[in-house]
């Protein structure tokens, strides 16, 4: 989707899109419209600008002949507009035609951003592998005319330019966790990043099986024993030139391409693990952001990606595994295996690259989504401030974050008589905040960790497809934190 800046005096498309607020300057802004457009004015009395209202309206004039009120709610968050716009140009692709414009001159930037972010979304095409054909969104592949308020000009251009490029790479998240993982296995993943890092400008390393146990990421490789599918170590590194020391954040994703449990194997819903790197969709989704906006930061994204899955070789509960760190670890539950690529990630991480911000996103725990619902990802840190710091990032553009507790408590439901820590907490209960726990005994007490656990926000149900399906979330979070961190 591409935009121009236009304005009436020059518009030529021949639909016109109106987002509108439901507040006190409402009927103003409706009696302003059907002025305009020389419009009977008892529409005005019919739309309410509530969230995702809509309203066609048709004109004598060719340019634009038909207009849509999009109601945008009363005081819209970003997420609320982002949807409101998403679900009419989804839902209306039909009526739009190929000659479209919007009017944001009367938006605020942040919600211009969000708007337009809508747009792009809309345009995604969840039939990756059907054989049948399927239209494109007539807005894919064109321009679509942008009134602006040009008091404001660079600073709308900007929120426009960043709502279209996180939407194309929220889509892109959304197609790795949608695919099937025979066709996104390790190595495809690792391909993806490296084409990703090629297009965008930043370097992307792939380690093979052989280079993965030379470098001794034992208990990452542990989980891979029951796959056909090698491991794929994925490191990606995106370093801006535009300032000489910039900060330096590291993100790891949980690259579970499938989980079937393990020996512990799961008895429900085994269709949907497809999903279970949704950790690492975001993860690359953000570096490749943030690579496409050139921000002035340093970023290195680490994903260990696998499989879970069963035969002969595969880790047996009771089993004690290394790791990168040098710590043992007792296997309770094989089901129990994205932390220990975590572990080894973040262990690596550390060593490696030290860097000052550490961040792992992970699909970890039911625990998370039992406490949270899918309305948030669960929040764990080393650092109140750090926590502080991505909570509000998280309000702020509606991908919501909530803190849970990590006490000293939960470490000792890690206790093993035989290693260093179990893979599993001793008691069925504060699942999530022990998962939490085990991850951050591999930090070496890293001072600005943070853990995300996304499990109930990074695949779920939605108004745009029929089965459960990737959202993107954490791609435009993280982005945004990293934004800001480089801005202090």
């Amino acid at each position: 989707m591409k935009i121009k800046v236009s304005n009436y005096s020059n518009l030529t498309a021949n639909t016109l899109l109106l987002p509108i607020e439901n507040n006190k300057h409402l009927k103003k802004r409706l009696v302003a419209i059907a002025e305009q457009f020389g419009l009977n004015q008892s529409f005005t009395e019919d739309f309410t600008g509530k969230h995702k209202e809509i309203l066609p309206l048709y004109t004598n004039q060719n340019q634009p002949a038909k207009l849509f009120l999009i109601g945008l709610g009363n005081k819209p968050s970003f997420i609320k507009a982002r949807e409101a716009m998403r679900s009419f140009s989804f839902h209306n692709k039909n009526r739009l035609g190929d000659s479209v414009a919007i009017d944001l001159s009367s938006i605020n930037t942040n919600l211009s951003e969000a708007i337009i972010n809508g747009l792009e979304l809309s345009t995604y095409n969840i039939h990756l592998y059907q054989t049948s054909k399927h239209k494109n969104h007539p807005l894919k592949n064109n321009t679509i005319e942008a009134i602006i308020d040009e008091n404001n000009h660079d600073v709308s251009i900007t929120a426009i330019k960043k709502g279209i490029l996180t939407g194309e790479s929220q889509k892109e998240a959304f197609d790795l966790v949608n695919q099937d993982a025979g066709h996104l296995t390790p190595e495809a993943l690792g391909k993806w990043a490296k084409a990703s890092g090629k297009k965008y400008g930043y370097d992307v390393k792939v380690y093979g099986k052989e280079a993965i146990e030379e470098m001794g990421l034992k208990a990452y490789l542990a989980v891979n024993r029951g796959s056909e599918f090698a491991p794929a170590f994925i490191v990606a590194e995106y370093k801006s030139k535009a300032v000489s020391n910039p900060k330096k954040i590291g993100l790891v994703g949980k690259g579970v391409t499938f989980d079937t449990g393990g020996l512990n194997i799961k008895t429900a819903g085994m269709h949907y693990m497809k999903s279970d790197m949704g950790g690492s969709a975001a993860v690359l989704g953000a570096i490749e952001l943030v690579a496409k906006l050139q921000l002035p930061v340093h970023v290195i994204a680490i994903i260990p990606a696998t499989d879970n899955c069963v035969d002969a070789l595969a880790v047996r509960p009771s089993d004690v595994i290394g790791s990168y760190s040098g710590k043992t670890i007792e296997i309770i539950d094989t089901d129990a295996e994205g932390r220990l690529t975590l572990a080894d990630g973040v262990a690596y991480m550390i060593k490696n690259y030290k860097p000052e911000i550490l961040i792992d996103v992970a699909t970890l725990t039911g625990a998370s989504v039992r406490t949270l619902g899918y309305h948030a990802g669960a929040l764990f840190s080393s650092s109140p401030k750090l926590a502080k710091q991505l909570k509000a990032t998280g309000e702020r553009i509606g991908e919501r974050l909530w803190e849970l507790p990590l006490y000293d408590e939960f470490l000792a439901e890690l206790h093993s008589d035989v290693a260093d820590i179990t893979n599993l907490g001793s008691r069925p209960m504060a699942g999530a905040s022990t998962a939490a726990k085990f991850v951050q005994f591999f930090t070496n007490e890293h001072p600005n960790w943070a853990h995300l656990d996304i499990a109930g926000v990074a695949f779920g149900d939605s108004e745009y497809s029929k089965q459960k399906a990737g959202k993107g979330f954490g791609v435009n979070l993280l982005t945004e934190f990293i934004k800001e961190v480089a801005s202090k």
